[in-house]
């Protein structure tokens, strides 16, 4: 169920996301320490000590871990983050854990997915250097919540 506008570019960002191909993944035996930037798709199987502070598409797994902040265009999470997520669109998994607060224009939460923190949400696209970002807009941020009840 959408709450507010601005569905149409943000159902664009997804799809455009889910038929790009992964560019980076960080193995589920790998830990890294520092700051993370990347272009296209990466997958998060390992634990990163840091912040992310640029990024395209970005999808933490089941085996995932973060500890620090994260800004990317769209972060789909189904691991566990202990840090501020700022993206335009964020989906929370079943399997995810975010302890921190969330900026995001649209925002999917599946049902048994755990937050703790603040949600706040983006009057525009957040997760894109400013060369790359968008007019704003004058409409309103979607959020979207699924829920087991009709």
């Amino acid at each position: 169920m959408s709450l507010f506008g601005k569905k149409d570019e943000i159902d664009r960002n997804l799809i455009q996301a889910d038929a790009e191909a992964i560019s980076s993944l960080f193995d589920k035996n790998m830990v890294i320490n520092g700051t993370i930037t990347f272009k296209g798709k990466a997958r998060i199987d390992g634990i990163i000590n840091g912040d992310i502070t640029e990024g395209d598409h970005l999808i933490l797994s089941e085996t995932g871990k973060i500890t620090g902040n994260v800004r990317t265009v769209s972060f789909n999470c189904y691991g566990t983050i202990e840090g501020d997520v700022q993206a335009s669109s964020v989906i929370a998994r079943k399997t995810c854990s975010i302890h921190g607060r969330i900026e995001a224009a649209s925002l999917t939460v599946e049902p048994g997915a755990a937050i703790d923190g603040e949600i706040r949400a983006a009057a525009k696209d957040i997760g894109q250097s400013e060369e790359r970002a968008q007019a704003p807009s004058s409409s309103s941020p979607a959020v979207t919540v699924d829920s087991d009840t009709p």
